[in-house]
């Protein structure tokens, strides 16, 4: 195995070193659970990848949402140039699950939108799984769902290499069982194609294509090459072909569960006709027996995943073999890997909930003759089981539930910033009168170059605060869930190079924002009893200020409330360990100093040109004077922008969108030329 070596700049400082060397001898020691404890700026995540370094495990890193998932991966990807970093998290743009509402009588039949490059990277994450040890695999709690078994993955291989003799015929109902399709006109992703004596696939998790000569029956060369331009990269002596999709099952096993599932549909019926469902009875016969025969014909069907059990050959009730049954497991079995769970405060519970949703609507289904019973064995695992499966595990938050702190042999508290940074000040203000306050507090930071936020309990209530000190010639947005993604960021960004000074917020601004600007934040109905003014989301909005020397919190109530008293005596207690720290180590705190094109993943001009080029290829293929081919352009260009979007590049996507803008303007008579609306495109 590849030793696991962390490369930075920068070494440990303030109390990561105690904190790695606590939470490493733990690990080393057998310890199951442990907590780190580390304050908003803290340097978690370096944290995480020294004692990664320190204890040289492969390593689990669960996220509660992609873009915080993604904002992981790029870390250690920086981490750990030399080991492989994976990202597995769902690859749905968009998911209906199949249902039924039986108080309406309507069926939902499942509808979803893949993103292909999040699939590409989740069978990256398989892959190195199945061929080294040296891997970190960031995962959301999609990794929780059911796979194919890793043993059956492993044996669902093609491989060749020079000088094996071999059937060209046989190779490609070899790549078609690994569900990868025959295309000789366009080789893609998950195609291959044959081309006289060559034989060229793409493999599904994989950006460079194989090339494969034979002479007549014998492999004569193996090339890897870059399936756009045709350049080949490097010559090989074996290539080994992973299948196309994750859920795959062997043909003898197909065939071994048709019975079993042919079986379970004769009790069934039988079961519902005993108690007078008819008409449910007739309905599972009738979709059951045209699933088998498609699985008897083709060996895939609609919705195969409800077959998973009898498929996999498991008993009912059985746990589905998933992500986390592909990481390597110890001599004896256990889990042979580390586990680190993300913001554990709001993971742990997310995937607890995800048994009991998935298992309520799936119960509809069977009990109205949609699904066989087995379709309830393809589920999530419950907490016990994912617990089981995770090994050691170090839970990680700055504001760690009962759950965690109760199971954790220690909690390593990580209050020191590098940069010396202390908590914020925190000051509880009386409600009558805030407005003025808050016009007089913004006014200061606005003179100082620094920001500020105003955190409201509804979107209403963001709306019209924001039309309020708007009036009062105050630069001043709001943001909340039904703001579109893309433009998120786009308020984000101008917030951070001043094109406006006020941002008003619900609880979008609790975590996961790096905005070091921010110097003052504002609580309104901070006493009020709820998720939104917990002493978790309170302890977290406060964290939002800790990136400015001069950051300070007022909270504006009518009383304190217990969640107001536990968030500032916390935040008292890390602020007097915090200043002693400074004072012994003569530390003077100073601002995070941050580009702002930082809070994308590409630098601006790298976006902007990028998209140009893009947009330019596309322009040069269509005719903009025929209307025809104007609205072909378009659509084309939209397509793209919703690309990008898709894989977090959204100033590419900015980018896109105005260009659509443009060109709808050159298509519209020139009296009703006038502002197009803006084109999300769902983001």
């Amino acid at each position: 195995m590849r030793p696991f070596e962390v490369a930075a700049p920068y070494k440990p400082a303030g109390d990561q070193t105690e904190a790695i060397a606590a939470l490493a001898a733990g690990i080393k020691a057998g310890d199951r659970f442990q907590t780190l404890k580390g304050v908003t700026g803290s340097g978690k995540t370096f944290t995480m990848a020294k004692i990664i370094e320190a204890v040289q495990k492969p390593t689990l890193v669960v996220s509660h949402n992609k873009t915080l998932a993604a904002q992981l991966f790029r870390e250690f990807k920086g981490f750990f140039p030399h080991n492989a970093v994976e990202y597995f998290v769902s690859y749905y743009d968009y998911y209906q699950p199949e249902a039924y509402v039986a108080s309406r009588d309507l069926y939902i039949e499942k509808d979803a939108s893949i993103n292909d490059e999040i699939e590409r990277l989740r069978l990256s994450a398989t892959r190195s799984l199945m061929e080294r040890e040296d891997v970190i695999i960031v995962a959301t709690v999609s990794c929780i769902y059911g796979l194919a078994t890793p043993e059956v993955y492993k044996k669902m291989t093609a491989q060749f290499g020079l000088g094996d003799t071999l059937d060209p015929d046989a190779l490609m109902r070899r790549f078609v069982e690994l569900q990868y399709e025959r295309n000789d006109a366009v080789l893609e992703r998950g195609r291959f194609r044959r081309r006289g004596d060559t034989l060229e696939i793409f493999p599904a998790y994989l950006e460079d294509a194989y090339r494969v000569d034979l002479d007549w029956d014998k492999v004569e060369r193996i090339r890897r090459f870059d399936p756009v331009s045709g350049k080949v990269l490097e010559d090989l002596d074996r290539a080994l072909i992973y299948p196309a999709k994750q859920f795959v099952v062997p043909e003898e096993m197909v065939r071994g569960a048709l019975s079993l599932i042919r079986q379970e549909l004769d009790e069934r019926y039988e079961q519902l006709k005993n108690t007078g469902k008819t008409l449910e009875a007739e309905r599972l016969k009738t979709r059951v027996e045209y699933d088998l025969e498609m699985l008897n014909e083709m060996g895939y069907c609609p919705g195969i995943e409800n077959y998973s059990a009898p498929l996999a050959g498991r008993k009912p009730g059985a746990p589905p073999d998933t992500l986390i049954d592909y990481l390597p497991k110890n001599g004896d079995g256990s889990a042979g890997h580390l586990t680190f769970i993300d913001e554990s405060h709001v993971t742990l519970s997310q995937i607890g909930a995800m048994y009991a949703g998935d298992r309520s609507r799936k119960q509809n289904l069977v009990d109205y003759g949609f699904r066989l019973p087995c379709a309830l064995d393809n589920r999530p695992l419950r907490y016990d089981e994912f617990e089981k499966r995770i090994g050691t595990a170090v839970f990680v938050s700055a504001t760690p539930g009962k759950v965690e702190v109760e199971k954790s042999v220690r909690v390593v508290e990580q209050l020191i910033r590098p940069t010396g940074l202390l908590d914020p000040e925190i000051e509880v203000r009386p409600a009558e009168g805030q407005m003025e306050d808050i016009y007089a507090e913004v006014q200061k930071r606005i003179k100082a170059g620094e920001r500020s936020l105003i955190l409201t309990l509804t979107k209403k209530m963001a709306e019209d605060l924001t039309d309020y000190l708007s009036s009062l010639g105050l630069k001043v947005r709001y943001i909340h869930s039904e703001v579109e993604t893309i433009e998120r960021v786009e308020i984000l960004t101008a917030l951070r190079s001043g094109d406006f000074d006020i941002l008003v917020g619900i609880n979008l601004l609790r975590e996961g924002i790096d905005l070091p600007e921010v110097s003052f934040i504002a609580i309104l109905d901070a006493d009020k009893i709820g998720f939104l003014r917990s002493l978790t989301s309170l302890v977290q909005i406060i964290g939002r200020a800790a990136r400015n020397a001069a950051g300070k919190v007022i909270m504006y109530a009518d009383r304190l409330s217990p969640a107001m008293e536990a968030a500032i005596a916390e935040t008292d207690r890390r602020r007097e360990a915090q200043s002693a720290y400074n004072k012994k180590h003569g530390i003077t705190p100073s601002t995070v100093k941050k580009a702002v094109a930082s809070i994308l993943e590409r630098h601006n001009d790298e976006a902007a040109a990028a998209a140009a080029a893009s947009i330019e290829v596309l322009k040069n293929s269509f005719n903009m004077l025929i209307p025809a081919q104007r609205k072909q352009l378009i659509r084309a260009l939209e397509n793209e922008m919703l690309e990008h979007a898709k894989n977090l590049e959204f100033e590419e996507a900015a980018a896109i969108r105005d260009e659509i803008q443009r060109i709808d303007e050159l298509g519209k008579p020139a009296g009703k030329k006038g502002k197009t609306p803006q084109r999300t495109a769902g983001f």
